[in-house]
């Protein structure tokens, strides 16, 4: 009786262990499934045209007096005015902007421009969504320097004319279902060539869009990037989607 009390214990023993195991090694497999996964990306472009310009007319006149300093600006913004409007820039389109002047003997280590004690400059800008027609109107200045008028040009990093689109919350949503579709056609391409199964989306992150100029490229996948020299831009978004793998 006592011995097979004891081959009853070794043996319930021996399955206790045996079913131990298997519940570890099931473990792991359900483990091991559920890490199982594949990271990849999505890519969305799309060209689009700028839907507002922004002209920034600078002038300035050297002066030791600064009545005719203000004088010679007034003048040099009427005929600026004028010759807009004549164009068909309409007059809320035009907003004055700063207006500086730089007393060159009030520095400590200025020197006249020239023989000239003020350096006033003033600002007008054109903020418009016909953006042919600004295109169009500054290629013209030339115009306005053959009458006399000081024009200071812009740089590359403040060019007097830039091109803006602000249309991107309307092509969001599809930009973003066309990244998503690319993204798990990717996968499965992948998944097809390993011989396993497309699982579920585990996760997903969305880049920031880029608006860059058309032959322009993007500044980074996951950051901001934005020119405006081109009338025509291209929008970019890139997302970062993870499926599982069965």
């Amino acid at each position: 009786m006592q011995t097979r009390y004891k081959i009853a214990i070794g043996v319930g023993g021996l399955l206790a262990l045996v079913l131990h195991g298997l519940f570890i090694a099931y473990g792991i497999q359900r483990f091991r499934k559920e890490d199982r996964s594949i990271s990849v990306k999505g890519l969305a472009e799309r060209e689009v045209m700028a839907d507002q310009a922004v002209w920034t007319i600078k002038t300035e006149a050297t002066v030791n007096d600064l009545q005719e300093g203000s004088r010679r600006i007034e003048a040099s913004k009427k005929q600026i005015t004028d010759f807009l409007l004549e164009n068909g820039v309409k007059k809320d389109e035009i907003i004055q902007l700063d207006l500086n002047v730089t007393d060159k003997e009030a520095q400590a280590y200025g020197n006249y421009v020239g023989n000239y004690r003020y350096l006033v400059q003033n600002s007008l800008q054109v903020r418009s969504a016909e953006v042919k027609k600004i295109q169009e109107l500054s290629r013209r200045t030339d115009e306005l320097l053959k009458i006399g008028i000081n024009i200071s040009s812009g740089n590359a990093y403040s060019p007097s004319v830039q091109y803006l689109f602000t249309g991107l919350n309307d092509i969001k949503p599809a930009m973003l279902s066309e990244a998503t579709a690319n993204a798990r056609q990717a996968a499965e391409e992948f998944t097809k060539d390993g011989n396993v199964s497309l699982g579920k989306l585990k996760s997903a992150s969305q880049g920031l869009f880029s608006i860059v100029d058309r032959d322009a490229s993007a500044q980074g996948e996951g950051g901001y990037a934005s020119s405006t020299n081109d009338i025509y831009k291209k929008v970019r978004v890139v997302i970062h989607v993870v499926y599982s793998i069965d």
